[in-house]
């Protein structure tokens, strides 16, 4: 649906999004992650029509984004980190005027405004001046604004940024709802966040895009390896060690945490071999007992930090 080819933005001398390019599927929530000045919020810009590249390009569709930037941005909404809501307005009157300049039809507002504020859940504050919200009701509200006209494509910028944890779940929520129907885009600094709610994310870094892919398919491919912890009963850690070291992808074998009567292991393994079967075989053929055995993978937390670090 979304094709974004060898998309670049300059500054001068600063390059903020470098050489980028990009599949997004219709209906997939695709989560942008990044540390500060990464080149998120540029990205989304360019993609929403309100910035133009420098070099390469964006189709949604069929359309172009330097040619058809206006039948573009028709089928967005599009929320930025800051929503620019009208202060001294009430939240009913505020949604009343977005669906007017949306183009909705006089008689159809009215519904669509109440469809709205069930779904972002700020049906009790439709009496309130929006500056008497707090920012998770405004986010909510600029949440409804950005879904007026029912886009194909949501882009949000930072949805969840500043929000207590209670605001945070029911900001996801709303996005999986959304997520449903719609394509959504969102850039979060909440790792947990995007584990939570994406189906696919992409790290960019430096402007350059650094990962992409499934929350597990990522932490496999930053480290190559994966661990499997192993407790036994039974056995000694010499015989073990030996035993297991020899599997065919099996890298390294370290001693757990000891614990009395117990052999506790952990095995380094490469990312492509499935070593499981073969462990579980070692383990009977040898008679030993069984206690635990589960396999362990990096946090997204530590990809994140292993992509993105300085050197």
């Amino acid at each position: 649906m979304i094709h974004i080819e060898h998309l670049t933005k300059r500054y001068g001398n600063t390059v903020a999004v470098n050489d980028v390019s990009l599949d997004i599927q219709k209906g997939e929530v695709l989560g942008l992650l990044g540390p500060n000045g990464a080149g998120k919020t540029t990205t989304l810009r360019i993609l929403t029509g309100y910035l133009p590249p420098t070099d390469g390009t964006i189709h949604v569709g069929n359309s172009d984004i330097r040619t058809d930037t206006l039948s573009i941005k028709g089928k967005i909404g599009y929320l930025p980190e800051s929503a620019p809501l009208y202060q001294n307005m009430l939240v009913y009157d505020y949604l009343m005027d977005v669906a007017a300049i949306r183009g909705i039809a006089q008689e159809n507002r009215m519904a669509r405004v109440r469809e709205l504020a069930k779904m972002c859940a700020i049906e009790s504050v439709m009496h309130k001046a929006i500056h008497e919200l707090s920012k998770g009701y405004r986010q909510r509200v600029g949440l409804a604004h950005a879904m007026m006209s029912d886009p194909e494509i949501l882009v949000l910028d930072e949805p969840t940024s500043g929000l207590d944890p209670n605001q945070i779940i029911e900001i996801r929520e709303i996005i999986k709802e959304a997520g449903r129907e719609k394509t959504v885009i969102f850039s979060t600094h909440i790792l947990s966040e995007a584990e939570a709610t994406c189906d696919r994310i992409v790290i960019i870094h430096k402007g350059k895009i650094v990962a992409d892919g499934g929350t597990e398919e990522l932490k496999q491919q930053a480290s190559g390896r994966y661990a499997l912890s192993v407790k036994l009963t039974g056995a000694d850690v010499a015989t073990c060690t030996d035993s297991f070291g020899s599997i065919p992808g099996v890298e390294e074998v370290k001693e757990g945490v000891p614990e009395k009567g117990q052999v506790s292991l952990v095995l380094s393994c490469n990312a492509g071999s499935d070593v499981r079967p073969t462990v579980y075989r070692t383990i009977r053929d040898n008679d030993w007992g069984l206690l635990e055995f589960h396999r362990e993978s990096h946090s997204l937390e530590t990809v994140f930090r292993d992509l993105t670090k300085e050197n």
